[in-house]
């Protein structure tokens, strides 16, 4: 069952080096985060009213801009 729900996990370590990455410009590591989160943003973007390429667009865009900020 878990399978079915996380079919994209990599150790914590693996996503902590693509995090440092992605927050300090590595457009590879920034890939590599959207792709694992793919599955996730495709699904939320079916509740926010506009086209769903937007949507995607306007998720992608946040979570970058979050990754980037020095929340994390």
């Amino acid at each position: 069952m878990e399978a079915k729900n996380d079919p994209a996990t990599i150790p914590d370590s693996e996503f902590l080096d693509l995090l440092h990455s992605a927050k300090h410009n590595n457009p590879e590591s920034m890939m590599e985060l959207i792709e694992l989160y793919k599955g996730d943003i495709l699904r939320l973007s079916q509740f926010i009213h506009m086209p769903q390429e937007d949507a995607v667009s306007h998720i992608i865009v946040e979570f970058l801009e979050f990754i980037k900020s020095n929340k994390i």
